[in-house]
């Protein structure tokens, strides 16, 4: 096909959107569909030459986009969160990543015949696992609660400290042709590489202190120093962008008092163009057919990975940290590799091919079955063996409010208070600020972005309320939350009452999306205004001898009705799609105005 540069470049981003969008709607890691597409248009259908559409830029652009995707990804590890992830995590992320890396270095050497400096970076790679892939995998098979937070923490933590064991094994192999030095060149590497890459930290951290950028410069300026660092650290020595770059987005995560969360969210936004571009492109480059007994070696070491190195690091690192048999089973059937082993394998082999290492050519291949492998098998199993195994997730109770002011805290804690788990995500820091002080359980960041899909816990969660007060972050988050949480069981509180919302095309766009909690006429402002007249909330236990329409003859006609929980404890909401439900023995929840013989009680 004889299609213009632009059009090819305009091609690849649109690929990569329909793979990243199409993982969302089957909640599938979307690395496997970029892969795939990468190798339909490259080995398979010869449409996607990344040599001839980049040339020269080819390697640059490589370089530059794993740099930036360390970067960000090593953005999200903070030090102070090992100490409260258990120790069992603890202990998969250092005994069983030594132990993962060890069996599958052994397989590449006597599978693949890999020599055993490139065995142990075969093995450095893919003993990481991740939160891109991670989450979408644990969205579908819905653990229960300790197996989720045992996943999502070893993937959240080992993530970037695979990524520096990886670049320090490479940094071995590389020095090791060096002048016959290869331990000076090796130091030399690492003190470059984390020298330059903590200075560029503290440097990035002293102008935003000091406020010498405005803020709409500050995102670009980190990117800028992000990029200096990587090529300077590569110049002044060969090979250690990688790990300033790793070091860099590490110090500045454990920073106090910086607000990084812009920067955060704007190398999220970078990251998921480059990740899909790069991937396809990577996948695309694949030469077809494959080096003779590749693809075999490639399934013996996608076996060894599941039934050897995982199960071995997991019962090596579970011993002693509170999972049952039938939970530390499970978790180590599940550790679908992603875009650090791919991402940082690609540019390595392009290195190492470059300086004449013929066998590298291999390295590709195999870490790319072995995702590829992972993610489908695991994918395609972890689910049904949760079932088998009884230690899927009960039917989950809970709610994520998205918006944390005044009304969203007031109804949080009104569900709080009858045993329902609540969870407030919300961007507004000082609002955080209050629900934290309030005992409310909460997560900081836009609940829409990448950093929300890796590390928003849903556990425990089964319904959407979105509260907050920008009416397209609302239909937004309900669009995102309705996979997980199901259409019925996601809702919004209208900013705008039905009578003002643009005639019934409107009305129609906003059922589709979800929903209006408490009522089509309820408004936030209709609540806000309540609760600053003195409405209170008011949760009563209803019986035989007084029931709903006693409730309202007691408190007035015009309490509003907000929800109820049966016998079971099951949640039961008021909404435009369904009306109050509550019976004897139920408990009925509501916001009624101050009675003139008491005192209003505290809302806030």
């Amino acid at each position: 096909m004889n299609l213009s540069l632009a059009l090819q470049v305009a091609l690849l981003v649109a690929l990569g959107f329909g793979a990243q969008w199409l993982a969302w709607r089957v909640r599938l890691p979307a690395i496997l569909f970029l892969l795939l597409s990468g190798l339909a248009l490259g080995p398979g259908l010869h449409w996607l030459d990344p040599n001839a559409l980049l040339g020269d830029l080819l390697f640059p652009f490589v370089s530059l986009s794993v740099a930036i995707i360390l970067f960000e990804g090593s953005l999200t590890l903070r030090l102070d969160e090992l100490a409260g992830v258990g120790g069992t995590v603890l202990r998969l992320v250092s005994v069983g990543a030594a132990i993962t890396m060890a069996a599958l270095a052994i397989a590449a050497h006597e599978i693949a015949g890999l020599r055993w400096d490139l065995a142990l970076l075969f093995g450095a790679l893919t003993c990481v696992t991740g939160p891109t892939v991670i989450v979408p995998m644990l969205r579908s098979v819905r653990p229960n609660e300790r197996i989720a937070r045992v996943l999502r923490w070893e993937g959240i933590i080992i993530d970037p400290l695979g990524a520096l064991l990886a670049v320090l094994v490479y940094e071995a192999i590389v020095s090791r042709h060096e002048s016959g030095r290869p331990l000076i060149v090796f130091l030399e590497t690492v003190v470059v590489g984390g020298g330059l890459g903590a200075l560029g930290a503290f440097a990035l951290a002293f102008l935003l202190r000091r406020q010498w950028l405005p803020e709409y410069l500050q995102t670009y300026a980190a990117l800028a120093l992000v990029l200096l660092t990587f090529a300077g650290a590569n110049d002044i020595a060969h090979e250690s962008g990688l790990l300033a770059v790793t070091v860099m987005g590490i110090v500045l995560a454990n920073l106090r008092d910086l607000a990084i969360e812009d920067i955060l969210s704007f190398k999220e936004h970078l990251s998921t163009l480059l990740i899909s571009a790069l991937f396809i492109l990577l996948a695309a480059r694949l030469a077809w057919p494959l080096p003779a007994g590749t693809l075999l070696a490639g399934i013996a070491l996608l076996l060894v990975a599941q039934f050897v190195a995982r199960p071995l690091a997991v019962l090596a690192s579970s011993v002693g940290g509170g999972l049952s048999w039938r939970e530390r089973l499970l978790v180590g059937w599940i550790a679908p590799r992603g875009i650090v082993a791919a991402a940082v394998s690609a540019l390595f082999a392009l290195r190492l091919e470059q300086q004449g290492d013929a066998s590298a050519q291999l390295l590709v291949p195999l870490v790319f079955a072995l995702i590829i492998g992972t993610v489908v098998v695991q994918g395609a199993t972890a689910a049904p063996l949760a079932r088998w195994l009884g230690v899927k997730a009960p039917d989950p109770r809970g709610v994520l409010i998205v918006g944390a002011h005044r009304v969203a805290r007031t109804i949080a804690q009104a569900l709080a208070a009858q045993d329902v788990p609540v969870l407030i995500a919300d961007d507004n820091w000082s609002d955080i600020q209050l629900a934290r002080m309030q005992n409310l359980r909460t997560w900081y960041g836009d609940p829409l972005s990448a950093h929300a899909e890796r590390s928003l816990a849903l556990d425990g969660l089964g319904r959407l309320f979105a509260m907050s007060a920008r009416r397209e972050h609302n239909s937004l988050a309900c669009v995102r939350f309705r996979p997980d949480f199901g259409r019925h069981r996601v809702y919004r509180l209208r900013i705008v009452g039905a009578s003002q919302d643009g005639g019934r095309r409107r009305e129609h766009a906003d059922a589709i999306r979800a929903a209006a909690l408490f009522g089509n006429d309820i408004t936030l402002d209709d609540i806000a205004r309540r609760l600053d007249a003195g409405w209170r909330i008011k949760s009563t236990r209803l019986s035989d001898s007084f029931g709903v329409d006693d409730f309202f003859a007691t408190h007035g006609s015009d309490a509003l009705a907000l929800f109820s929980l049966d016998e079971q404890g099951r949640l039961h909401v008021v909404s435009e799609a369904r009306a109050l439900e509550a019976k004897p023995g139920w408990s009925l929840t509501a916001l009624v105005a101050p009675r003139d013989d008491a005192p209003a009680a505290a809302t806030s």
